[in-house]
């Protein structure tokens, strides 16, 4: 990729999809010296998601073609936490997306999602926040306010019919698709995720 690709772009469907359903989830924009970049960190639990990210990223120039490395935090109560992150090449063209999803450096749901919620970056959101549960599925949407999260609702009903709700788990809202959507869920996204994240869908990862 060259200097002025880098720079201005374009970017296809594809990879504004990856970055929209890695910023809903862990994933944050980072804007520095005119232009932007994107940081995915997870936990090594993870390792199998963050690699199929990176290899996303790297083939197509987005990203060094090097794997991350293992690295080391000290989390709650001083235990040693195990994590990979990774870091995209920044993009003077990516600075659209930051304004977005940031104001006043908080991260908040754009407009624009719809456009952009293609079942490729539901599939990376569901990678990244998603837990199955007996009734269907949990989406953790973390710091979002309640009117973001009622938007990111509005937006799964009407364009994918999830019949999607949200309440409140102690500190943060969580979205639910119940059981009875989680067929068309897995029609949608399942062919995106590599085999190992088809737990996040259980058994609907093969309907």
């Amino acid at each position: 990729m060259d200097k002025i690709t880098k720079k201005y772009g374009p970017h296809n469907i594809d990879i504004y999809s990856l970055i929209f359903g890695s910023l809903l989830g862990d994933s944050y924009a980072e804007k520095r010296n005119g232009s932007t970049r994107m940081i995915l960190q997870q936990e090594e639990s993870n390792v199998s998601y963050l690699m199929w990210f990176h290899n996303y990223l790297a083939v197509r120039g987005y990203c060094s073609l090097k794997k991350p490395k293992l690295e080391t935090r000290i989390g709650k109560n001083n235990k040693v936490r195990f994590f990979y992150r990774i870091r995209t090449y920044s993009f003077a063209s990516f600075n659209w997306i930051y304004d977005a999803f940031y104001a006043d450096k908080i991260k908040k749901v754009p407009k624009e999602l719809d456009k952009y919620l293609t079942p490729l970056a539901l599939a990376v959101w569901i990678m990244d926040d998603g837990t199955p549960c007996t009734f269907g599925l949990k989406i953790y949407t973390k710091t979002f306010k309640e009117e973001d999260v009622l938007f990111l609702c509005d937006v799964l009903n009407k364009k994918y019919n999830l019949l999607a709700r949200f309440y409140r788990d102690k500190h943060q809202f969580v979205i639910y698709i119940p059981k009875t959507s989680m067929a068309r869920l897995s029609s949608l996204v399942s062919i995106y995720m590599p085999p190992s994240m088809h737990r996040k869908l259980k058994s609907y990862s093969f309907v």
